[in-house]
């Protein structure tokens, strides 16, 4: 009888399997494969800190999509906001999605901070 998919057994296809979170990972997949979330992670990136002013500004959607979108990220854990008087000012905080973003070629400004993860090196504006 054999395996159920992603279950362990003897067969090294199986423990291929079994060495990813394919939930999670199909995840990050789904939500960054929407263009506008994906617009406003780049942003995020590039900027961390911004504003959803700022975001909708640069990604060209309304504060309401930016607002929305941002929420779902923040469910997951993807990015946290910091309140600054009247704003909040959001950064990405997962690392897996921070490093994935490096790989697609997503940029970083010039005034951003040196990082070696996204908890310890993406500081606020």
């Amino acid at each position: 009888m054999a395996a159920p998919p992603g279950g362990t057994s003897g067969d090294p296809i199986s423990r291929a399997l079994d060495a990813v979170d394919v939930p999670a990972w199909s995840t990050r997949f789904e939500l960054a494969a929407d263009p506008t979330r994906l617009q406003l992670l780049l942003c995020l990136h590039f900027s961390p800190g911004i504003t959803v002013t700022r975001l909708a500004e640069a990604s060209g959607v309304s504060q309401t999509v930016v607002s929305q979108s941002l929420r779902r990220l923040r469910d997951r854990g993807w990015v946290e906001a910091a309140k600054a008087g009247r704003e909040h000012h959001y950064r990405i905080v997962d690392d897996s999605l921070h490093r994935l973003l490096h790989l697609i070629g997503a940029p970083h400004s010039e005034r951003s901070e040196d990082h070696s993860g996204s908890r310890g090196g993406h500081g606020y504006g």
